[in-house]
């Protein structure tokens, strides 16, 4: 059987780095630099001229910027995974790239292996977040978080589709109880924790975890997590509970 080729969007403005991700990159079997942008604008125009499996975007972008760039490409080609590559890590950059509807993001710097993993599990159709943003995630709910997700690993999910984010909040399809489990849950909260806080039992906090996971079509809790900050399904400037 013939190996599926990966064919990627490489948009990077520094003209080495990108030189050096390219040679790296194609020495990997089945992955092939299909097209090549400098600015944000080149690469939205590409990925509409372009069959992509995967747009490996610099969040530093000249022109409309990263953050543009993958928000116009994802209202372009919804089902385009798109892996954030930068040297910047500040958790509010972190927010609105999850928001625009990157797929996953990874520090500049990162092991070539590392990089290499990221773009094959984001092209399955996975999510990819390193330590800065998993913890960025968790402080989006609560500045002095407890508890942790895993972080720089894939995290499966039923599909692309499942992350795509929305420009306005949508209907929130969960009941209070739920959004509050929700807010627990994104603190690494376990069902023990959960009961123990609402004063109800362990086995109401799992019915209620899988309603959360049906309802938002997840398979996770941090799949969960991030889909919250991106449809606004939970207050996250609610005082945390006591």
């Amino acid at each position: 059987m013939t190996e599926k080729i990966l064919r990627i969007l490489l948009a990077e403005d520094d003209e080495l780095f990108r030189l050096g991700s390219k040679m790296r990159l194609q020495q990997e079997s089945g992955l092939e630099i299909a097209a090549e942008a400098e600015d944000g604008e080149t690469a939205v125009e590409l990925v509409k001229q372009y069959p992509l499996d995967l747009v490996l975007l610099d969040v530093g972008l000249p022109g409309s910027g990263g953050i543009e760039a993958c928000r116009q490409i994802k209202q372009a080609v919804p089902d385009l995974p798109i892996l954030v590559l930068t040297s910047h890590s500040k958790a509010h950059l972190i927010a609105r790239l999850i928001i625009a509807g990157a797929q996953g993001y990874c520090l500049k710097g990162i092991p070539a292996e590392k990089l290499i993993l990221a773009v094959r599990s984001v092209a399955a159709g996975a999510s990819w977040w390193d330590q800065t943003a998993t913890t960025a995630i968790q402080a989006a709910f609560q500045p002095e978080n407890s508890g942790s997700v895993k972080a720089d690993q894939p995290v499966e999910a039923t599909s692309t589709n499942s992350l795509t984010p929305h420009s306005n909040p949508l209907e929130n399809p969960l009941t209070p109880r739920e959004q509050e489990i929700l807010r627990l849950i994104a603190l690494g909260k376990s069902n023990h924790e959960i009961a123990e806080l609402l004063y109800i039992t362990s086995g109401t906090v799992r019915v209620h975890v899988h309603a959360i996971l049906q309802k938002l079509e997840v398979r996770d809790r941090t799949q969960a997590a991030v889909l919250a900050i991106q449809k606004h399904l939970v207050n996250v400037g609610s005082s945390p509970l006591k």
